[in-house]
């Protein structure tokens, strides 16, 4: 069940929006988010999307991070898409899908600001320039799964850890936030015994410290060496996809 604050109204948000992927669209498509969209915080392991149930909002993290996650037999997790002030959560309404398989869950704890699904298909509907920016920001978002199925069955749980923080550390406000080792577990789908390991390597080597569920990145250049090139190809595509676009409207 989903942990939140109380939505505030759109009015109280229209000079805070903090999603890049917002951000980018025109005046006119950002009128009138800003006039429909709700903000709130959200703690860690709050569900957003339960899988097969009917999607009733999209979501905008501002400075949390959200994760698409799926289940297999015998109630093993792994985790096959990050989202956060890049994009959006409930990219199948955008594809005229109502549900998914997967759960879509918070992983860093944030605010975030989310959209009635009925409002974002009215905006997809009407506007040619945001129907071609979500095409571009889907493609780049398959990219990333696809590239993360490779990662999770190609590389070994040091190096989609050090992924994986990167992908985090990209997403929040600061070099430190809160996981524990049961939260990252749960996420890489590997037993905690193998993220204690793959921790320790990288805290042995100087580029993070992990102390009581919190996680500080010393070293951003190093811990990037020490990652599998998966996290480089997906942002690479990234922005090539989006990049210049966001920048030119961000400015």
């Amino acid at each position: 069940m989903s942990v939140q604050s109380a939505p505030s109204n759109g009015s109280a948000i229209q000079a805070n929006v903090r999603n890049r992927l917002l951000l980018a669209m025109d005046a006119t498509d950002l009128s009138f988010l800003r006039a429909n969209l709700e903000e709130a915080h959200y703690v860690s392991g709050s569900i957003l999307i339960e899988p097969h149930q009917k999607t009733e909002y999209v979501y905008f993290p501002y400075n949390c991070v959200v994760s698409i996650i799926n289940t297999v037999s015998g109630g093993s997790t792994v985790e096959v898409g990050t989202i956060g002030n890049e994009g959006m959560a409930g990219l199948q309404i955008f594809l005229d899908a109502d549900a998914v398989p997967s759960r879509t869950l918070v992983q860093v704890a944030g605010e975030m600001a989310r959209l009635r699904a009925d409002k974002f298909r009215e905006l997809a509907d009407r506007s040619a320039g945001c129907r071609k920016f979500l095409n571009r920001y889907t493609l780049a978002f398959l990219a990333q799964v696809s590239q993360t199925a490779t990662c999770n069955r190609a590389h070994t749980i040091d190096e989609r850890c050090a992924r994986w923080l990167l992908m985090t550390h990209d997403r929040v406000t600061s070099d430190t936030f809160n996981l524990t080792h049961e939260f990252l577990a749960f996420m890489l789908g590997v037993r905690r015994a193998g993220v204690t390991v793959a921790a320790g390597i990288l805290q042995k080597a100087g580029l993070i410290t992990y102390k009581r569920g919190n996680i500080t990145v010393l070293d951003r250049k190093g811990l990037e060496e020490a990652s599998c090139d998966c996290y480089q190809i997906v942002r690479t595509e990234f922005e090539r996809l989006l990049e210049t676009q966001m920048k030119s409207r961000i400015g």
